[in-house]
């Protein structure tokens, strides 16, 4: 739109230039009032043929050639271009919005990212990574670059209408990391009240307001002030422990990542015990913990421990490792 908007001030400078070029030429040449060279440099360029309104002089004739030759053809360029600048812009809106409307119908089992600031670029950055599917929604006007790999609504989250013109019904999650807490809560409200299946996770910036937020029916709420002190002081405390974590799950880290698995229905994992299932001997991934179907999180699980189906098994390991322990917790028994 911003270069649209250049395109179109150029085509009206060129129009602004040539009809002072011609007014002051007509003022100095023949020595006519503002008004009368403004009018004379006018009828010449739009070419509709009335008659001078003074006897030209034969500098005067030599000038209005000049100005018809070269000032004519300008200023219908410019004009063309104007208009076209105008037509190509309104219909880059409307293809562009129909284009949206398709892509975001086209939704299903996605995430919605409601606040395009410094903590929801980290946010997409990370599902971009895992290519995931998700949507932003933003008060503030989007960088170009950033929209072109993503999808973008302008608009305020905490309205129903948005969050229904994002998919929420069918969206898997949603994610509210507006500026203020009073938002975030509105956002929680109305998401919760438009999806009660719908996984809710919300910033928290003030004491207080994470309790709030979870009563208005958030699963999770993170307070970033929070997380960030106890990151300095274990950093300053325990910095061999943080150096790990922060190796185990830093994005794009293709040595060692922490990932979750979930095991599916009728998986060939479903029943076995880690030992059985041969995922420390043969992949040489650690089970950090077991989380049970009913939230119960399982802390170090022994080679003893069972698998069953709805189980999130936290495991560190290398990528390619990962991949193939999640292709087994989805593949059926044989």
């Amino acid at each position: 739109m911003k270069e649209l908007r250049k395109k179109l001030l150029l085509a009206f400078l060129m129009i602004f230039f040539v009809i002072s070029f011609g007014t002051l030429g007509y003022m100095l040449i023949e020595g006519w009032s503002l008004l009368d060279s403004l009018y004379m440099t006018i009828i010449t360029l739009a070419s509709v043929g009335y008659k001078e309104i003074h006897d030209l002089s034969v500098d005067g004739k030599v000038f209005t050639i000049v100005l018809i030759i070269g000032g004519v053809g300008t200023v219908a360029y410019a004009l063309t271009a104007g208009a076209r600048i105008i037509l190509e812009g309104e219909l880059q809106d409307v293809f562009g919005r129909k284009r949206l409307e398709k892509k975001i119908r086209e939704l299903k089992d996605h995430y919605i990212i409601c606040g395009y600031g410094r903590m929801g670029k980290i946010i997409c950055r990370e599902l971009k990574e895992k290519n995931l599917k998700f949507l932003v929604i933003e008060k503030n006007p989007v960088p170009m670059a950033d929209k072109e790999d993503m999808l973008v609504i302008q608009g305020d989250a905490t309205r129903d209408e948005v969050l229904v013109e994002a998919g929420i019904e069918k969206a898997k999650g949603l994610v509210s990391v507006l500026p203020t807490d009073a938002e975030n809560l509105f956002v929680v409200l109305s998401a919760r009240g438009l999806n009660p299946y719908l996984s809710i996770v919300a910033r928290a910036g003030e004491e207080g307001s994470e309790q709030k937020l979870l009563r208005a029916g958030a699963d999770k709420v993170v307070s970033p002030y929070h997380i960030g002190g106890l990151r300095i002081a274990h950093t300053v405390l325990k910095p061999a422990v943080v150096d790990f974590i922060e190796f185990a799950t830093k994005s794009g880290n293709i040595d060692l990542q922490m990932e979750e698995v979930r095991i599916q229905e009728a998986s060939r994992l479903s029943g076995l015990t880690l030992d059985e299932c041969g995922i420390g001997r043969e992949l040489g991934i650690i089970v950090v913990a077991i989380k049970k179907a009913d939230g119960d999180l399982k802390f170090n699980p022994t080679f003893r421990s069972a698998i069953h189906a709805g189980d999130t098994l936290i495991a560190l390991g290398e990528i390619s490792k990962l991949k193939i322990l999640e292709d087994m917790a989805k593949t059926k028994k044989s």
